[in-house]
């Protein structure tokens, strides 16, 4: 597995975001994207579960990293639609497993699903989306060094 990149400041993958998530994305040998996570209580709704809103955090990051590319050449992408089913409550406080797979992927847009598993690998959650590029004034003055754009030791 290699491990993909992080930056600073963003709510899912910011290393120093301190109300973050701080989630490790690992691409796998077949292309797929996998998370082993725990999520903590204080992104909870009700009492033990993930809030449905952060559960929506998680899936889209995934959807949009299946087709990130290489760090050198990182393609970044936004949702243009998210379809979220959530089947089972996602708990906190216990690990989790977020997959996300590459569907199609054409010039200037992707599809990709992911699911989140329990801890005795129950499917939670099935998500699926419509990306697009970023549009590119968007990226114009982005610095990724600045930004802390890198693969950071485990």
């Amino acid at each position: 597995m290699r491990k993909q990149p992080n930056s600073k400041d963003c709510f899912v993958c910011g290393v120093e975001n301190e109300f973050g998530l701080h989630l490790e994305f690992y691409e796998t040998e077949s292309g797929d994207v996998v998370v082993d996570y725990i999520v903590p209580d204080h992104f909870q709704g009700y009492q033990g579960v993930v809030h449905g809103g952060i559960v929506a955090s998680l899936v889209d990051e995934t959807l949009g990293r299946v087709h990130m590319g290489s760090p050198e050449d990182t393609r970044f992408m936004v949702t243009a639609k998210l379809s979220i089913t959530y089947r089972k409550p996602v708990p906190t406080g216990k690990p989790i497993k977020i997959v996300g797979h590459a569907q199609k992927s054409k010039r200037r847009t992707a599809a990709s699903t992911a699911e989140i598993y329990g801890p005795d690998g129950e499917l939670l959650v099935e998500a699926e989306a419509l990306l697009v590029d970023a549009p590119p004034e968007m990226l114009e003055d982005v610095d990724l060094e600045d930004m802390g754009w890198k693969v950071y030791p485990d």
